[in-house]
């Protein structure tokens, strides 16, 4: 998705029965990609806590259609195609030619762990589409996030596969810089096998219907997204909309504010954020980071059945101070950008709850709450790391209370199983539940979050992350706030700087998730 203008083509009409069709066909081409990368991977991120996602482009870098997995993962998809393209001049794409990136500043991803791959897909001779996949791979941890060069090794996107043949060299360059390698190249090897069926699947459609018609469908289905867009657009009255949030976050001092501008005219939209300057932090976002969190936030309020295709965000104007924290510079760290992302989606939440409540949850836990554990193994030359990121409450609606321990918005990971973690870390979850009492209360009751226990069987280094651990998940329509989050260490946080610390054999870690806000005045 972006909002650029539209590409306009010489293509033929196609009845909006095949239409629907063939949509159908590209999203059941996005889902099975997703089955087959989670299935196929090797680290408990991805074949269990599904840290993964999967798209089809068309072949000027256009989104056709997106899984429904992680809605930050837009952001690392939306600069890739383009990226490429800029590089490489369109003749010179060959078949088997597959590319990889991570840099959020040379059109990768959003921040290092998430690797992205992409393969073109021909049908004949011409290049048709683009099949799109990234991963967060668990690696690049116990580093410093003053700046991006302190995060992990920077991938434009170059080719890793030259018409099917591996480029040994980069392989083993993109490897050497990783702490555990034997995961990252099995990870990449599902990463190709996803890919590689939706190349499959989407000739076999062009055998099927012909290629011209595909691509028609394609251009159609983004024009059907642009008009329901901008149909839900000019349902809200015309005017000026503003809300102010709070954050806060382990790597800084006190809280930030953030603000966010909303202005309907007709049917398009403009958004205008603000928040303090770029930190010495991983907790900026760039700009794509922003672009994928406001095209979530909005879809979920204007019409959640919007398809997700760049179609959607042709009615949408972002903007936000370029250098600030909402939209860094290089050579600004990025590698926890989602938590202010969650903020983004709060304020836009908070901004159009002024004009349609009853589209609108209260705030949910606000947070990615998480916990990044490393560690040396004892029977093998070999590091281990174990990323978890842990659900919350979810903000009540208009009609229903808020549901428990979920993430929410701009993440869509689950929670680790108990016995997964136990076998491939040494590491005894002591205590998983949800905790009572930490939803808002109201007419309709916010959801309830999470306390997570760890024990260390081994020294290791640790990272807590997370927010609204000074501030609370609002309510709406007088609503209560959701209870804020907590983190403790026994024997206390003193040697912890920025959630970074150590902890010793025995030694245990509490993570508490915020509440999710209430909904109405409570009984």
């Amino acid at each position: 998705m972006n909002a650029s203008t539209p590409v306009v083509r010489e293509t033929p009409a196609v009845d909006p029965i095949t239409v629907e069709v063939i949509g159908s066909a590209l999203s059941s081409i996005v889902e099975e990609m997703g089955e087959a990368l989670v299935r196929a991977s090797h680290s408990t991120n991805i074949k269990e806590r599904r840290d993964c996602s999967t798209a089809l482009f068309d072949r000027q870098g256009q989104a056709l259609c997106q899984a429904e997995h992680i809605p930050m993962h837009l952001g690392s998809f939306l600069g890739i195609i383009p990226a490429i393209l800029q590089r490489n001049p369109t003749q010179t794409i060959r078949p088997g030619d597959v590319f990889i990136g991570n840099d959020a500043y040379e059109g990768g991803a959003t921040h290092l762990p998430d690797i992205v791959i992409a393969e073109p897909v021909f049908h004949g001779a011409d290049l048709v589409a683009w099949a799109v996949n990234t991963a967060h791979h668990a690696d690049f941890e116990d580093r410093g996030h003053a700046h991006i060069f302190q995060e992990g090794i920077r991938i434009p996107p170059l080719r890793l596969y030259r018409e099917g043949v591996l480029q040994e060299d980069l392989q083993e360059l993109f490897l050497l810089n990783c702490q555990v390698p034997r995961e990252r190249i099995s990870d990449l090897r599902a990463q190709m096998a996803a890919n590689r069926l939706a190349v499959e699947r989407l000739g076999k459609l062009c055998d099927k219907y012909g290629r011209e018609t595909v691509l028609a469908a394609g251009d159609q289905l983004m024009a059907y997204a642009e008009r329901k867009m901008r149909a839900g657009i000019a349902a809200i009255p015309d005017g000026v909309y503003e809300f102010a949030d709070v954050f806060d976050n382990p790597g800084i001092e006190g809280e930030m504010t953030f603000t966010c501008l909303i202005r309907v005219e007709g049917d398009e939209m403009h958004l205008a954020f603000d928040g303090p300057d770029q930190v010495r932090a991983g907790l900026n976002m760039v700009y794509t980071a922003l672009l994928s969190t406001v095209y979530y936030a909005v879809k979920t309020v204007v019409d959640p059945t919007i398809l997700p295709n760049a179609g959607l965000a042709r009615p949408l104007h972002v903007a936000a101070r370029k250098g600030s924290i909402l939209n860094c510079r290089h050579p600004a760290a990025v590698n926890g950008r989602i938590a202010p992302a969650q903020r983004v989606v709060d304020l836009i939440h908070g901004a159009l709850a002024r004009i349609v409540p009853e589209r609108v949850t209260a705030a949910g836990n606000g947070a990615v709450a998480s916990a990044t554990f490393v560690g040396q193994r004892a029977d093998v030359d070999e590091m281990w790391v174990y990323l978890e990121t842990i659900g919350g409450g979810a903000g009540a609606r208009a009609a229903k209370d808020g549901l428990h321990g979920v993430h929410v918005h701009m993440t869509n990971t689950s929670n680790l199983p108990a016995e997964s973690l136990e076998q491939e870390y040494p590491l005894t979850l002591l205590r998983y539940e949800l905790v009572d009492g930490s939803g808002g209360d109201g007419r309709f009751k916010g959801g309830m979050g999470i306390r997570r226990v760890y024990r260390a069987e081994a020294d290791c280094l640790v990272r807590v992350d997370g927010s609204r651990l000074k501030s609370r998940p609002w309510g709406l329509a007088g609503g209560e706030p959701g209870a804020s989050g907590a983190f403790e260490v026994s024997g206390g946080m003193d040697g912890f700087v920025g959630g970074s610390g150590s902890l010793s054999k025995g030694q245990i870690i509490s993570i508490v998730t915020p509440g999710g806000g209430g909904y109405g005045p409570p009984a």
